[in-house]
């Protein structure tokens, strides 16, 4: 009876060790148990519109690339964070801010006219809403746009340029005289309907009409040179949400310290438009 009475008390004593054991692990955000709690990496979850070139979209090799998201991993290398993409819809971008899904929005974001609305890196690209059309079209200005159809992408800053009702009586003005503006989910929808004769004109970021007229090496669509607007990217955070701003800017200014910035910026062929590290 004696050795029975031991050999429970053995026995109980080794499953509580075991038990305190296995409480000593950490749980990562998957509910995986870790060795201890310096062995957690921080996310740095970073919302983009995959149909974005140059600065976010899916390379030949399946991958999500772009100037955008090469910085962002950059940013995060020097923050020893682990870079999360995140393609979104883009008319979603706001829902996906507020309920935490993404912690910024990082893809040719532009500030006019979304000031007050986010809380904002530096500026580091000068960016202008520019024309593509056909190049035997027979348009070569904004007045020639008048009867035609034209496209952008729905929620884009060409769309807000067109559209905004402050302070914007010329360019409403303009859209009045089209015979249709319309709006397609992303821009390789939007030359493939210029290719087609579907449209008659894109309203486009410069950085994304340049990418795509370079790609083809056809001739055959035009950037008219009277921009419809300028206007500054930036990284748009959750408003208010200053402290992930603040390590953020720091990480990419260092990067624009060290060169790593302009190289990507040549790499991704927008050395002459970036504001930053020249």
């Amino acid at each position: 009876m004696k050795n029975a009475t031991k050999i429970l008390c053995m026995v109980l004593t080794l499953v509580m060790s075991l038990s305190l054991l296995a409480g000593c692990g950490s749980k990562t955000e998957s509910g995986d148990k870790t060795t201890d709690d310096t062995s957690k990496k921080q996310t740095f979850t970073v919302g983009f519109d995959a149909e974005y070139a140059p600065y976010g979209y899916m390379g030949d090799d399946g991958q999500y690339t772009g100037f955008d998201l090469e910085m962002a991993q950059a940013v995060c290398d020097l923050n020893g964070w682990e870079l999360v993409k995140k393609p979104i819809d883009w008319n979603s971008k706001d829902m996906e801010l507020s309920s935490g899904n993404i912690d910024c929005i990082w893809n040719g974001f532009t500030i006019t006219g979304r000031e007050n609305d986010y809380t904002w890196s530096e500026p580091y690209v000068d960016n202008s809403i520019v024309w593509v059309v056909k190049t035997d079209s027979g348009i070569k200005t904004e007045a020639d746009l008048t009867g035609k159809n034209v496209v952008t992408q729905s929620g884009s800053s060409a769309y807000t340029a067109l559209t905004a009702t402050e302070e914007n009586d010329k360019n409403l003005a303009l859209v009045k005289t089209f015979a249709q503006l319309q709006t397609v989910a992303d821009y390789n929808t939007a030359f493939a309907n210029l290719d087609s004769g579907m449209v008659d004109a894109i309203a486009v970021d410069i950085g994304i009409a340049k990418y795509q007229l370079a790609s083809r090496n056809d001739n055959t669509l035009t950037q008219l040179e009277e921009p419809l607007s300028t206007e500054q990217y930036a990284i748009g955070f959750k408003k208010d949400n200053t402290e992930l701003r603040d390590k953020v800017q720091e990480a990419f200014n260092t990067l624009v310290e060290n060169g790593t910035f302009m190289k990507l910026a040549e790499k991704y062929e927008l050395a002459d438009m970036v504001c930053m590290g020249k």
